[in-house]
């Protein structure tokens, strides 16, 4: 049976005790944050963590990472506008936002994928990357005393929610914290994550950030090239 991750993410939202607990979030970057954040910081204390060592190229790190922290620090500081010039209890509650920026190693991106590099976007290689990014993130989630962690891959109609859940509930079991389910692309939430980025003018990357996914990128653009 298929189960609703949504649905189950609505059921802990629902309950009065979650309000403000500590959500460490890791993030693939800002357009697929946007909508997360906007969404989960009425109910959470949200750090988030970026950690992307499958984003090869130095130059493409530095670009999406900074503009993770245009973001947030745009986010942070509407909420700050609104609290002085609204009285609070005219406005919806919202918690400010951290961020935590993890190693960009990438030896250990191709460490962890290593002998599914021919596999193709959205193989076993792709599970072991989102295996390594979760289990940094539960890791470090579990040293931080956040309440629950989660991801933003969810977001993407190219990521398999199901896997990633899975992968999230596995390290629950291993770091001995709560993995917070989700399936963000639902209710609209990857349509509002494109809204948000053409509102915030986020660089929208076209690639996961892998130089295997870079490679099948550019081979696809041009078969349709050649297709014209």
């Amino acid at each position: 049976m298929n189960r609703n991750y949504s649905k189950e993410l609505d059921r802990i939202l629902d309950r009065p005790e979650n309000k403000g607990k500590t959500l460490f979030l890791h993030s693939c970057c800002a357009p697929c944050s946007s909508y997360v954040l906007e969404y989960l910081r009425k109910f959470f204390r949200i750090t988030v963590f970026y950690y992307n060592p499958n984003i090869t190229e130095d130059v493409e790190y530095l670009k999406r990472v900074e503009e993770q922290k245009r973001l947030i620090a745009e986010y942070n500081r509407r909420l700050c506008s609104c609290l002085i010039e609204r009285e609070a209890e005219d406005m919806e509650p919202a918690y400010p936002i951290e961020i935590v920026e993890g190693d960009h190693c990438k030896e250990a991106f191709f460490a962890a994928i290593k002998g599914l590099e021919t596999c193709g976007e959205g193989s076993e290689r792709c599970f072991a990357c989102f295996r390594l990014r979760l289990e940094e993130t539960a890791r470090r989630a579990k040293e931080a005393g956040a309440d629950y962690f989660a991801t933003t891959l969810t977001i993407s109609p190219l990521k398999n929610a199901a896997k990633l859940n899975e992968i999230g509930e596995e390290m629950a079991e291993k770091y001995g914290v709560t993995h917070l389910p989700s399936d963000f692309k639902k209710k609209n939430g990857y349509k509002r994550s494109v809204e948000l980025s053409e509102e915030y003018g986020l660089y929208r990357q076209d690639y996961c950030g892998c130089i295997f996914s870079k490679v099948e990128s550019e081979e696809r653009k041009t078969s349709r090239s050649v297709i014209q």
